[in-house]
């Protein structure tokens, strides 16, 4: 869990991917290697998933991730396709248990004080704040974060090239998720150009730090 955390906090950014098409998913790899973001979380929200993972996990200059597990087969069925480390909308206390059991990092959703306990109780240390900017955003971040000193926050929903850096200047903030990037369309219309773009112009943001 700490290698995998030190790597998206060197990275500051996790692409947060639906891909529909696993035909793209070496093309997008590159795409975010060519842009200086070598890292993608897809998520489990089409069928595509598991293989755009295994495609991507075995070029081996990209930290892939899988998103969106509310289950323990779908823990299963990432790892087992090359998933480094495993994030969750909320807190799946059976997702959390099998990882935890089984030495997979995970990074369960949070977005309220309650959750932010359990978490402790597991001995996690980082979570995934979201839906970020629907919960109110840094103001509440910093409100709910506060009685908590050492767990650190992957914030995601809401962020993009506009508030990234007002998010990454939160002490306790150790990288954002975001889709901005490599939205679907661009995804499925083949536009790795744009996705490479975004991604420059997403990595140039936290250089400001």
């Amino acid at each position: 869990m700490r290698q995998i955390c030190e790597q998206l906090g060197k990275l500051k950014i996790v692409p947060v991917i639906a891909i529909e098409e696993t035909e793209n998913a070496n093309n997008l790899a590159e795409a975010l290697v060519e842009g200086n973001l070598p890292c993608a979380e897809i998520t489990f929200r089409t069928a595509a998933a598991a293989e755009s993972i295994r495609v991507m996990a075995r070029r081996k200059d990209i930290l892939v991730g899988a998103g969106t597990v509310i289950t323990v087969s779908q823990v299963k069925q990432a790892v087992d396709n090359g998933a480094k480390f495993i994030v969750s909308p909320g807190f799946v206390t059976k997702v959390v248990e099998y990882c935890i059991d089984n030495h997979i990092p995970v990074l369960p959703g949070i977005c309220t004080p309650t959750e932010l306990c359990l978490a402790l109780e597991y001995g996690l240390d980082v979570v995934k704040f979201f839906p970020a900017e629907a919960y109110g955003g840094i103001k509440t971040l910093k409100a709910i974060s506060a009685p908590f000193a050492n767990m650190r926050f992957v914030p995601t929903g809401g962020i993009d090239a506009s508030n990234l850096l007002d998010y990454l200047n939160v002490k306790k903030v150790l990288a954002c998720g975001g889709s901005w990037m490599v939205k679907s369309n661009l995804i499925a219309e083949q536009k790795f150009e744009e996705i490479t773009r975004l991604s420059l112009e997403a990595t140039s943001i936290f250089h400001k730090i």
